[in-house]
């Protein structure tokens, strides 16, 4: 669902990547308001989705990527045996635990974003088949990405919450007073 993103000042690149990036993060967050850890948990559908699993994964490849564009490995790594947990929670994980995780990773990238001298600067790409070898990518390209990954999955959160108890886009955003 689109909810208004506030202008940025005159020029302000990293303000509006920002501004829209925390758009789509609060379309997946408001999909998880007033669900019991259950629901969260369900998936209402053949998909693997479900809503905790969501929140974890899009909290974890905001993590990845950053810590890339930082030159850093990121928290988790993933691979062929652990992949499947990627969108479960798992151990003592709970959407609340998730949701603070989320809301840490937040803060580093925006700060992050504010701090590099230039959205042009770039970093390596991973060494995997879907990029090009040796490939880099900016910091533009890495915040594009993000919002892209995040508005992704909100579409899938959208449609996951309305299966499991009707309630729509325009009913979460009126619940949580934005």
């Amino acid at each position: 669902m689109v909810t208004h993103v506030p202008a940025e000042e005159y020029g302000d690149e990293r303000g509006a990547l920002l501004s829209f990036l925390e758009e789509q993060r609060g379309g997946i967050r408001r999909a998880v308001l007033g669900l019991t850890h259950e629901r969260a948990v369900s998936r209402p559908s053949v998909s693997e989705l479900s809503l905790a699993g969501l929140v974890k994964h899009v909290a974890e490849t905001e993590q990845g990527w950053i810590a890339r564009a930082k030159g850093e490995e990121p928290a988790v790594q993933r691979n062929p045996s652990n992949w499947h947990e990627c969108f479960a929670l798992v151990d003592d994980e709970t959407v609340e635990s998730q949701l603070a995780y989320w809301e840490k990773v937040a803060a580093e990238t925006e700060a992050f974003a504010r701090s590099v001298p230039s959205l042009d600067d770039t970093f390596p790409l991973p060494d995997q088949p879907w990029f090009p070898p040796e490939g880099r990518a900016s910091v533009r390209w890495v915040l594009l990405h993000l919002i892209r990954e995040t508005a992704r999955h909100a579409g899938h959160a959208d449609i996951i919450r309305e299966s499991l108890d009707g309630k729509t886009a325009f009913e979460l955003v009126a619940l949580a007073g934005k």
